[in-house]
């Protein structure tokens, strides 16, 4: 089936408001009578219709929905676009968290709803995609160069909307590019006897400076202490901190 161009499809709407009969307006726009019928009753235009809505203004109709899938764009996310632009948004998770895959494609299909979420699985992975070309507005820091290699700087708007749900932003970074894990260790004590010692803390690894420093601001806004354990890695060890993180992360399922 050929996709007829976004601005057939607008001329096309434009002549029906005139009043012209599906014949006249083939004729004006050499398109098929039969599309324009189709057109006309709302068949086969949902592709249009979706890219008619899909602009700079775009914004969420859930922002704290929206803050949880950036985080996870953030750390396991990519969009491809088209010279049509179609777009795709692919993020790649875990096979082992179902209850993360889950989470993730739901909150999708919450914010582009006229639109399948698709599963497809992967060696040790599942990968959830979505087609719409409202995509590139809802993330702007897509490119075809990995995220480490290039800037990755919040939107003003994005910006406000992080900092109003920042522990939703936290959750989705970490369902992608984190995780809760026990610390055990053993130490000798003056007695000799040896002790056995474990405590909860949670890691965040990427290897973009930018999208690590997303991380700790926004972890510092809800009183998170970080420390920076390698050039890669962000861990949270603190007691009080991890039983915040806890409230609203929590370990992967």
């Amino acid at each position: 089936m050929r996709l007829r161009s976004q601005r057939d499809f607008d001329a096309a709407l434009s002549l029906m408001e005139t009043g012209r009969s599906d014949t006249e307006i083939a004729h004006l726009i050499g398109i098929p009578r039969p599309t324009i019928s189709a057109w006309r009753h709302g068949r086969g235009s949902t592709y249009h219709r979706r890219l008619q809505r899909a602009n700079r203004a775009w914004r969420p109709t859930s922002p704290e929905a929206y803050a949880y899938l950036l985080g996870v764009y953030l750390g396991d996310g990519c969009i491809v676009v088209s010279g049509t632009g179609a777009a795709s948004l692919v993020i790649v998770l875990d096979a082992r968290y179902p209850g993360v895959v889950g989470e993730v494609a739901g909150v999708i299909a919450e914010l582009f709803p006229d639109t399948p979420v698709r599963l497809n699985a992967r060696p040790g992975a599942k990968a959830v995609r979505v087609h719409h070309p409202a995509l590139p507005f809802a993330f702007p820091q897509h490119a075809q160069v990995p995220k480490h290699l290039r800037e990755i700087v919040l939107t003003d708007w994005q910006s406000r909307l992080t900092k109003l749900y920042p522990r939703q932003l936290l959750r989705g970074l970490i369902h992608s590019d984190g995780c809760r894990s026990i610390n055990r260790f053993k130490t000798k004590l003056p007695s000799g006897s040896v002790a056995h010692y474990e405590y909860p803390r949670y890691f965040f690894s990427n290897l973009s400076d930018d999208i690590r420093r997303i991380f700790c601001s926004h972890c510092e806004l809800v009183g998170i202490r970080w420390t920076q354990s390698n050039p890669r890695n962000i861990s949270v060890s603190h007691r009080d901190s991890v039983a915040l993180l806890d409230k609203f992360v929590g370990p992967k399922y």
